[in-house]
């Protein structure tokens, strides 16, 4: 990619109107041939133009520009109306926050726990992601669209997801089972909750959570959800446990992650460590394997 953005410079110097006009005042949209530049994928790159420099501002996947261009209305829900994002900056710079957090993730893992790093999924597509957000009804947030078209889903290691507490990140074919689940014990929650006074309704789910990370690869009795309303991760658990927010987003989860696993003597939430070529998060360790973990700050 550095490459690829290197080379869109110096033609840029050349020929600074090749890009055409966005829907941002002042910037200019270009695109990048992921197929002409090896490991690099198609990309859009929008910059301002000014008679002495050009500045590029944004970077974003080409797949995730062309599918909300392509489809600005779809996907809502019947009898609902979703807001568009009223600032397509804003999007991009989110895209770029979720794209250089996880690169900080991946990076780490394939140098220290390769076992963890070669468990995760490839990038989805932008159909596999359309898919998902046609199958749930709602649109998906921004942020969880970017990290969908990078990483597909976290298979495990030994057992072990590679997020904090050995959590996975959900497949797309988890997220709409899980939700699908989930709705239909709220419908049958909402037929009894018609024959109960107010204060006593239970609601088990909302139609804008979203699932999207498991306590392990194969155990999804609880987990985290992102409210697509509020952009805000919850929790979750089938043992009648008060659904509850973190009050962290996705992108502040992964940039926390990522500073854990660079500075693990600084972490406060749990402790990262190895146990082979695997990831293990200290909070979540069998004790009968805590002889084998090795601390990151040993």
């Amino acid at each position: 990619m550095p490459y690829a953005l290197k080379i869109l410079a110096g033609q840029l110097a050349d020929d600074p109107d090749r890009g055409e006009v966005s829907a941002l005042p002042g910037i200019l949209t270009v695109m990048i041939d992921g197929d002409l530049f090896e490991d690099c994928p198609a990309l859009a790159v929008g910059y301002i133009r000014e008679p002495d420099r050009i500045e590029i501002r944004y970077v974003t996947p080409a797949s995730f520009a062309q599918s909300t261009a392509d489809n600005p209305d779809q996907h809502e829900p019947q009898g609902q109306h979703q807001e568009q994002p009223a600032d397509p900056g804003a999007e991009a710079v989110t895209v770029r926050e979720v794209a250089d957090a996880w690169r900080r993730i991946t990076g780490w893992l394939r140098i220290n726990a390769p076992v963890s790093h070669a468990a995760l999924r490839a990038g989805a597509s932008a159909a596999a992601v359309a898919a998902v957000e046609s199958d749930l009804g709602i649109q998906l947030p921004v942020e969880l669209r970017a990290l969908w078209l990078l990483t597909a889903g976290d298979d495990g290691a030994q057992g072990w997801g590679c997020l904090p507490g050995n959590k996975a990140l959900m497949t797309l074919e988890a997220v709409s089972a899980l939700y699908r689940m989930k709705m239909a014990a709220q419908t049958q929650e909402d037929t009894l909750n018609s024959g109960r006074p107010e204060e006593e309704w239970i609601t088990v789910w909302q139609a804008t959570w979203i699932p999207v990370i498991a306590l392990g690869p194969a155990d999804d009795t609880s987990g985290l959800y992102l409210d697509a309303a509020t952009g805000f991760l919850g929790r979750w658990s089938r043992y009648n446990e008060v659904p509850g927010e973190e009050r962290d987003t996705l992108v502040t989860y992964l940039e926390e992650m990522a500073d854990m696993l660079e500075s693990p003597a600084l972490a406060a939430r749990d402790k990262p460590g190895l146990i082979g070529g695997t990831l293990v998060w200290l909070s979540s360790i069998d004790p009968v394997q805590e002889d084998r973990w090795q601390s990151l700050t040993d």
